[in-house]
């Protein structure tokens, strides 16, 4: 089997049929979403942020390109990636699940780029 597509969405977003496998890669859950709703096959809580960044970041757009430079470094020691990637050659499409209001500038688009471009652990 071969690589996964790999989509990113919005938690709070509907599911569909066409999202195949769904990951959360928050470290924290949804506020307000309920888990039966959620229709999430695993919550891989260590692929995420450490609190620090995560903290640091804030959401702030100005802070993007550090935060995704440092947020690919801690990348690179995690055990969890590894799991993610095992879990994208299983399937035919993998849905990366995330919280934040920005589409474009959260830890999801990062992930799927350290995922399509080969961030390697040291």
């Amino acid at each position: 089997m071969g690589q996964a597509a790999i989509v990113i969405k919005r938690a709070y977003e509907a599911p569909s049929k066409s999202d195949g496998l769904r990951v959360l890669v928050d470290r924290l859950w949804p506020r307000g979403l309920k888990r039966e709703d959620a229709a999430i096959d695993a919550w891989l809580k260590d692929v995420a942020p450490s609190d620090g960044l995560r903290r640091w970041y804030k959401h702030d757009p100005k802070k993007w390109t550090e935060f995704r430079r440092r947020y690919l470094a801690e990348l690179r020691d995690s055990v969890a990636l590894a799991e993610l990637r095992a879990m994208r050659s299983q399937g035919d499409k993998l849905t990366l699940l995330f919280a934040a209001k920005d589409a474009e500038r959260n830890n999801a688009a990062a992930l799927r780029e350290a995922l399509e471009n080969g961030v390697r652990r040291r």
